[in-house]
């Protein structure tokens, strides 16, 4: 059988890693140049998805481009701590989770898929897909064509793979906020804070986080709430005089988020966060979704590429164990729908607590230090980051056998 897959970011490398695994031909279809990885933000990858990349024999990769994560913690404008929490179930080898670049991830993904003799396509832009009865068409942008027995769509929240599977699909929506992200290097505010953990502050203008990195550096973002920023309104401003903005909206906060912006570099601005809403059909035919196609959520959850690691191992046994492509994505869809969509509305609720509501800062940090007490809480968020996918089927471990339900 051979697999065209649409998209090289994260969910696309891996699905043909996990394809191949199984004993399908996979071809990668990327529409940009090759990257050097070093192009937009950081984020942390969760213990399910670092578990996800042991079984497609990928996880050595994430050693040389990230470094260790294990907690966030959380704190309101004026400094106070409103909650600490586990970044999530560590693996076996006590591994919690990694931070690093996710063009860095991958680039290391395209990189190993050609190690292992995948054929991966650069400037390779897919402009039409087109379903057969025996299988699937697609035409590049150069207008070549390409044929296959198994389309995968793995190429984001616009993707066209979705839109010709249920063109009645509803867009990705925009969440309320937009994204900065940025380094400031070699900075003594490193050695100031916590090594392995993510600080979080609740501020009275706007969300920032930052994490010291083991060279001295410190990695960053800023989550800004208000309207979309148009395309016109970005261009409107230097990346400089975006940091200037920032800076202003972060000054009235305690602790180093100001300093670090203003003394920093931005390698991400004004980027509108998207998260995807429920979509009927993930599948038609020898068409399938999946990633942030298929259940986009929020970067508030943490979960965006950890989720597409998990999908392209469970598309990939559903394909090796079912009898036919139909059944395999039927499997598929009803192996992951439930867990992804809960994990797309938890995003959604953690981004709405990142907006100032008109009762005021005060208010509202005294509600999230009893959320993060009784409500959100290492145990009641196990569920997401102590699931483990499977190559081959087997019981339940005793360590999911100990989650709260819906795990």
């Amino acid at each position: 059988m051979k697999a065209l897959v649409v998209g090289g970011g994260i969910a696309g490398p891996a699905a043909a890693l996990a394809l191949q695994q199984a004993g399908i031909e996979p071809v990668v279809l990327e529409a940009w140049p090759r990257s050097d990885g070093e192009a937009g933000s950081w984020f942390t990858l969760a213990s399910n998805g670092l578990h996800a990349l042991d079984l497609l024999g990928a996880r050595h990769l994430v050693a040389p481009i990230g470094f260790p994560s294990e907690r966030n913690v959380m704190v309101g404008a004026t400094g106070r701590v409103l909650g600490t929490m586990s970044l999530g179930v560590p693996l076996d080898d006590g591994t919690v989770a990694v931070t690093m670049k996710r063009s860095r991830l991958a680039a290391a993904l395209l990189d190993e898929a050609g190690r292992r003799g995948i054929d991966v396509r650069h400037d390779s832009r897919v402009v039409h897909v087109a379903s057969r009865p025996d299988g699937v068409t697609v035409t590049l942008e150069d207008g070549s064509t390409l044929e296959g027995d198994l389309l995968v769509g793995a190429d984001g929240v616009r993707s066209l793979v979705r839109r010709t599977i249920h063109p009645e699909a509803a867009p990705a929506r925009y969440v309320g906020l937009t994204n900065f992200g940025g380094i400031t290097e070699a900075t003594s505010i490193a050695g100031a804070l916590p090594a392995r953990e993510w600080h979080f502050v609740f501020g009275s203008r706007a969300f920032f986080g930052a994490h010291p990195t083991p060279d001295g550096d410190v990695v960053w973002f800023v989550n800004v709430p208000g309207p979309a920023i148009t395309p016109a309104e970005r261009a409107a401003r230097t990346p400089e005089q975006w940091r200037d903005h920032l800076e202003g909206l972060l000054a009235a906060d305690a602790g180093p988020a100001a300093d670090l912006v203003r003394s920093g570099r931005l390698e991400l601005w004004a980027d509108n966060t998207q998260d995807l809403p429920r979509v009927a059909r993930w599948h038609r035919d020898r068409m399938v979704v999946i990633g942030d196609a298929a259940h986009a959520p929020s970067p508030s959850s943490g979960q965006g590429a950890a989720l597409a690691l998990e999908d392209a191992v469970v598309l990939a046994t559903c394909l090796r164990d079912a009898g036919t492509v139909e059944e395999a994505l039927t499997a598929y869809d009803t192996a992951r729908r439930a867990r992804v969509e809960r994990i797309v509305a938890a995003g959604a609720r953690s981004s709405s607590s990142k907006i100032p509501g008109r009762a005021g800062r005060a208010v509202r940090d005294a509600m999230m230090r009893l959320v993060f007490r009784f409500v959100v809480t290492e145990r009641s968020s196990a569920w997401i980051t102590g699931h483990r996918v499977r190559w081959e089927p087997g019981e339940q471990t005793a360590e999911e056998s100990a989650l709260p339900s819906g795990a």
